[in-house]
């Protein structure tokens, strides 16, 4: 048995919702909260931001090192392959 659907009042938060998104006041109100938002954020602090950048850096290099490598060997394979 299907069950019946009861009518839903509508609130005052869905009336806003049907206010257009690029209204001033919509956009006025999506800037105060991004800016709410920010101020929850923890930041890290140098050491570790710099650190991780590091590692990011390093890995990086080590991963294009690699992929340099294994096109290389695979070039030289199939060049030979070609000519064989």
């Amino acid at each position: 048995m299907a069950k019946k659907q009861k009518s839903k009042k509508i609130t005052s938060d869905e009336t806003t919702a049907q206010v257009a998104w690029y209204s001033p006041q919509q956009i006025r109100k999506f800037g105060e909260e991004v800016r709410v938002e920010f101020n929850k954020i923890v930041w890290p602090d140098k050491k570790v931001t710099l650190g991780l950048t590091g590692i990011v850096i390093v890995l990086a290099m080590v991963i294009s090192v690699y992929l340099g490598a294994v096109d290389f060997v695979l070039g030289k394979g199939v060049s030979l392959f070609l000519r064989g």
